[in-house]
Protein backbone atom coordinates (compact mmCIF):
# COMPACT_ATOMS: atom_id res chain seq x y z
CA UNK A 1 0.00 0.00 0.00
CA UNK A 2 2.52 2.24 0.73
CA UNK A 3 4.49 1.49 -2.23
CA UNK A 4 1.35 2.46 -4.23
CA UNK A 5 0.88 5.63 -1.84
CA UNK A 6 4.74 6.37 -3.27
CA UNK A 7 4.46 5.56 -6.70
CA UNK A 8 1.15 7.88 -7.11
CA UNK A 9 2.77 10.60 -5.49
CA UNK A 10 5.81 9.88 -7.85
CA UNK A 11 3.68 10.13 -10.93
CA UNK A 12 1.62 13.53 -9.50
CA UNK A 13 4.99 15.35 -9.02
CA UNK A 14 6.44 14.13 -12.43
CA UNK A 15 3.40 15.48 -14.18
CA UNK A 16 3.49 18.76 -12.48
CA UNK A 17 7.23 18.97 -13.52
CA UNK A 18 6.39 18.52 -17.18
CA UNK A 19 3.34 20.75 -16.77
CA UNK A 20 5.69 23.77 -15.41
CA UNK A 21 7.88 23.01 -18.13
CA UNK A 22 5.41 23.03 -20.75
CA UNK A 23 4.15 26.13 -19.57
CA UNK A 24 7.59 27.78 -19.17
CA UNK A 25 8.78 26.65 -23.05
CA UNK A 26 5.23 27.67 -24.38
CA UNK A 27 5.76 31.38 -23.16
CA UNK A 28 9.76 31.40 -23.88
CA UNK A 29 9.08 30.08 -27.30
CA UNK A 30 5.76 30.67 -28.07
CA UNK A 31 5.80 34.42 -26.98
CA UNK A 32 8.91 35.61 -25.82
CA UNK A 33 11.04 34.34 -28.83
CA UNK A 34 8.39 35.70 -31.48
CA UNK A 35 7.94 39.09 -29.34
CA UNK A 36 11.59 40.00 -29.09
CA UNK A 37 12.21 38.96 -33.26
CA UNK A 38 9.61 40.29 -34.12
CA UNK A 39 10.47 43.55 -32.52
CA UNK A 40 14.31 43.61 -33.53
CA UNK A 41 13.04 42.83 -37.21
CA UNK A 42 10.46 45.96 -36.92
CA UNK A 43 13.27 48.34 -35.47
CA UNK A 44 16.37 46.99 -37.79
CA UNK A 45 14.55 45.78 -41.09
CA UNK A 46 11.04 47.35 -40.85
CA UNK A 47 10.84 47.35 -45.07
CA UNK A 48 12.07 43.88 -45.11
CA UNK A 49 9.30 42.87 -42.09
CA UNK A 50 6.64 44.18 -43.93
CA UNK A 51 6.78 42.74 -47.08
CA UNK A 52 9.49 44.82 -49.03
CA UNK A 53 6.35 47.34 -50.08
CA UNK A 54 6.35 49.41 -52.86
CA UNK A 55 3.78 52.55 -52.68
CA UNK A 56 2.77 54.89 -55.29
CA UNK A 57 0.53 57.74 -54.08
CA UNK A 58 0.22 56.27 -50.65
CA UNK A 59 -1.38 52.75 -52.07
CA UNK A 60 0.57 49.42 -51.80
CA UNK A 61 0.83 48.57 -55.79
CA UNK A 62 3.34 45.13 -54.69
CA UNK A 63 6.25 43.80 -53.41
CA UNK A 64 9.92 44.56 -54.21
CA UNK A 65 10.73 40.71 -53.89
CA UNK A 66 7.35 39.49 -55.69
CA UNK A 67 7.37 39.97 -59.56
CA UNK A 68 4.28 40.71 -61.24
CA UNK A 69 2.48 40.77 -64.93
CA UNK A 70 1.99 43.89 -67.11
CA UNK A 71 -0.77 42.68 -69.47
CA UNK A 72 -3.32 43.60 -71.62
CA UNK A 73 -7.03 42.16 -70.80
CA UNK A 74 -7.96 38.72 -71.73
CA UNK A 75 -10.40 38.91 -74.92
CA UNK A 76 -13.15 36.30 -75.55
CA UNK A 77 -11.40 33.34 -76.61
CA UNK A 78 -7.71 34.34 -75.26
CA UNK A 79 -6.12 32.25 -73.33
CA UNK A 80 -3.00 33.70 -72.62
CA UNK A 81 -3.64 37.77 -72.26
CA UNK A 82 -0.91 39.79 -74.53
CA UNK A 83 1.50 42.11 -72.97
CA UNK A 84 0.84 45.60 -72.14
CA UNK A 85 3.13 47.81 -74.59
CA UNK A 86 3.04 50.70 -72.62
CA UNK A 87 5.37 48.96 -69.89
CA UNK A 88 8.34 47.57 -69.49
CA UNK A 89 7.92 43.83 -69.61
CA UNK A 90 9.26 40.80 -66.58
CA UNK A 91 10.94 37.96 -67.01
CA UNK A 92 9.02 34.72 -68.19
CA UNK A 93 6.90 33.16 -65.45
CA UNK A 94 7.05 29.24 -66.18
CA UNK A 95 6.52 27.76 -63.00
CA UNK A 96 5.00 24.67 -62.06
CA UNK A 97 1.27 24.96 -62.44
CA UNK A 98 -0.65 25.35 -65.26
CA UNK A 99 -2.39 28.67 -66.41
CA UNK A 100 -3.29 27.65 -69.99
CA UNK A 101 -3.32 25.20 -72.31
CA UNK A 102 0.87 24.62 -73.05
CA UNK A 103 1.48 24.38 -69.39
CA UNK A 104 2.96 27.65 -68.24
CA UNK A 105 2.31 29.66 -65.47
CA UNK A 106 2.68 33.21 -66.68
CA UNK A 107 0.58 34.94 -63.81
CA UNK A 108 3.68 34.88 -61.33
CA UNK A 109 1.22 33.13 -59.44
CA UNK A 110 2.41 32.44 -55.60
CA UNK A 111 0.44 29.33 -55.62
CA UNK A 112 2.60 27.72 -58.54
CA UNK A 113 5.98 29.16 -58.26
CA UNK A 114 9.16 27.52 -58.95
CA UNK A 115 11.19 26.24 -62.14
CA UNK A 116 10.32 24.14 -64.51
CA UNK A 117 13.09 21.43 -64.11
CA UNK A 118 13.46 21.11 -67.85
CA UNK A 119 17.07 20.02 -69.22
CA UNK A 120 18.76 22.61 -71.35
CA UNK A 121 18.12 19.73 -74.03
CA UNK A 122 14.91 19.26 -73.44
CA UNK A 123 12.69 19.99 -77.20
CA UNK A 124 9.93 21.41 -75.32
CA UNK A 125 12.38 24.33 -72.99
CA UNK A 126 14.21 25.04 -76.84
CA UNK A 127 10.73 25.88 -78.35
CA UNK A 128 9.49 27.75 -76.04
CA UNK A 129 13.05 30.09 -75.60
CA UNK A 130 12.79 30.37 -78.89
CA UNK A 131 9.50 31.29 -79.52
CA UNK A 132 9.66 34.02 -76.89
CA UNK A 133 13.29 35.35 -78.34
CA UNK A 134 10.92 35.93 -81.64
CA UNK A 135 8.22 37.68 -79.24
CA UNK A 136 10.95 40.06 -77.69
CA UNK A 137 12.29 40.70 -81.14
CA UNK A 138 8.63 41.78 -82.74
CA UNK A 139 7.45 43.77 -79.59
CA UNK A 140 10.71 45.49 -78.88
CA UNK A 141 11.48 46.51 -83.04
CA UNK A 142 10.02 49.97 -83.35
CA UNK A 143 10.71 52.63 -86.33
CA UNK A 144 14.35 53.50 -86.04
CA UNK A 145 15.31 50.59 -83.63
CA UNK A 146 15.91 47.13 -85.03
CA UNK A 147 16.20 44.40 -81.74
CA UNK A 148 18.26 41.66 -83.18
CA UNK A 149 18.35 38.17 -81.72
CA UNK A 150 21.92 38.42 -80.48
CA UNK A 151 21.02 41.10 -78.36
CA UNK A 152 18.30 39.62 -76.49
CA UNK A 153 19.41 38.41 -73.36
CA UNK A 154 19.32 35.68 -71.32
CA UNK A 155 16.48 36.74 -68.68
CA UNK A 156 14.63 37.77 -71.32
CA UNK A 157 13.93 34.12 -72.70
CA UNK A 158 14.27 32.13 -69.42
CA UNK A 159 12.11 32.30 -65.69
CA UNK A 160 14.21 32.25 -62.71
CA UNK A 161 14.09 29.33 -60.33
CA UNK A 162 11.13 30.83 -58.23
CA UNK A 163 9.32 32.05 -61.09
CA UNK A 164 8.65 34.93 -59.63
CA UNK A 165 11.67 37.40 -59.88
CA UNK A 166 10.99 41.16 -59.60
CA UNK A 167 14.14 42.12 -61.21
CA UNK A 168 15.48 42.14 -65.02
CA UNK A 169 18.90 42.68 -66.12
CA UNK A 170 19.89 46.13 -67.35
CA UNK A 171 20.53 44.84 -70.38
CA UNK A 172 16.97 43.72 -70.74
CA UNK A 173 15.92 46.65 -69.94
CA UNK A 174 17.79 48.42 -72.09
CA UNK A 175 16.44 46.73 -74.82
CA UNK A 176 13.08 48.08 -74.47
CA UNK A 177 13.62 51.41 -74.05
CA UNK A 178 12.99 52.53 -77.40
CA UNK A 179 9.64 50.84 -77.25
CA UNK A 180 8.45 52.38 -74.12
CA UNK A 181 9.54 55.39 -75.01
CA UNK A 182 7.47 55.08 -78.25
CA UNK A 183 4.14 53.76 -76.90
CA UNK A 184 3.72 56.55 -74.68
CA UNK A 185 5.56 59.62 -76.72
CA UNK A 186 8.45 59.77 -74.85
CA UNK A 187 12.26 60.66 -75.57
CA UNK A 188 14.68 57.97 -75.21
CA UNK A 189 16.83 60.08 -73.77
CA UNK A 190 14.52 60.13 -70.61
CA UNK A 191 12.97 56.59 -70.58
CA UNK A 192 16.89 55.51 -71.20
CA UNK A 193 17.61 57.92 -67.83
CA UNK A 194 14.71 56.43 -65.84
CA UNK A 195 16.42 53.12 -66.41
CA UNK A 196 19.99 53.86 -65.11
CA UNK A 197 18.61 55.76 -62.55
CA UNK A 198 16.64 52.60 -61.26
CA UNK A 199 19.53 50.32 -62.24
CA UNK A 200 20.87 48.87 -58.42
CA UNK A 201 24.65 47.28 -58.53
CA UNK A 202 26.14 43.84 -57.31
CA UNK A 203 25.18 43.22 -53.68
CA UNK A 204 28.26 44.16 -51.65
CA UNK A 205 29.71 45.18 -54.53
CA UNK A 206 30.55 41.37 -55.55
CA UNK A 207 27.41 39.15 -54.59
CA UNK A 208 24.88 38.37 -57.63
CA UNK A 209 24.53 40.67 -60.71
CA UNK A 210 22.96 44.62 -61.77
CA UNK A 211 19.61 44.50 -61.52
CA UNK A 212 16.11 46.56 -62.75
CA UNK A 213 13.57 46.36 -60.36
CA UNK A 214 10.52 46.47 -62.91
CA UNK A 215 7.80 47.52 -61.02
CA UNK A 216 9.70 50.56 -59.58
CA UNK A 217 10.75 51.72 -63.25
CA UNK A 218 7.03 51.49 -64.62
CA UNK A 219 5.95 53.78 -61.79
CA UNK A 220 8.63 56.04 -62.51
CA UNK A 221 7.34 55.71 -66.43
CA UNK A 222 3.76 56.34 -65.63
CA UNK A 223 5.07 59.90 -63.60
CA UNK A 224 6.90 60.59 -66.73
CA UNK A 225 3.85 59.94 -68.70
CA UNK A 226 1.37 61.69 -66.18
CA UNK A 227 4.27 65.14 -66.26
CA UNK A 228 3.89 64.90 -69.84
CA UNK A 229 0.25 65.05 -70.56
CA UNK A 230 0.17 67.67 -67.70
Amino acid sequence: MANTRISAGSTVRLLWAALRALIVLSVVTGVIYPLVVTGVAQAAFHGKANGSEIKDRGKVVGSTSIGQTYDLPLKKGQQTAAPDLHWFQPRPSFGLGSNRANGMNTRYDLLVSGATNLAGDNTDLISRVKDLKAAVVKDNTVPGYTVRPSQVPPDAVTSSGSGLDPDISPAYADLQVHRVAQVNHLSVARVQKIVDDHTKGRVLGFVGDPRVNVLQLNIAVKDLVAARTG
